[in-house]
């Protein structure tokens, strides 16, 4: 896994847990693979996965069954989601419309941009 030097690597790969539970990898009530097996996956130290796993744990994502492992929690998809967004519009999205602005581009281009990616991905 390629680190950025901008965010913490434990945060790092608790989002990446994240898109694999979004992305179906792991699905609700799934085991997860253990702390060791994901620091081998990824190549960290195992106590940055179990900061990883601390962190998805207290966001209520993933809990632990004792002696068993990590499972993904039921409607973690759902927090997931609702988590992302909320990063997205406090952070991205006012870089994103800084930038627009700058450019000067109108609310119509950047709608129909919006609606070109969407017509491509469902392709």
């Amino acid at each position: 896994m390629d680190f950025k030097e901008n965010k913490a690597i434990y945060l790092q790969i608790a989002d990446r847990i994240c898109e694999e539970i979004l992305t179906g990898v792991f699905r609700e009530e799934e085991r997860v693979p253990s702390v060791r097996e994901y620091a081998v996956k990824v190549e960290v130290n195992v106590n940055t996965v179990m900061r990883s796993y601390d962190k998805l744990q207290g966001d209520g994502v993933i809990y632990n069954r004792r002696g068993i492992g990590y499972f993904v929690a039921g409607g973690a998809v759902l927090r997931i989601k609702e988590m992302k967004k909320q990063t997205f519009m406090k952070e991205d999205m006012p870089v994103f419309f800084r930038q627009a602005s700058l450019l000067g581009m109108t609310a119509e281009e950047l709608q129909g941009e919006y609606e070109n990616y969407l017509k491509n991905e469902e392709q």
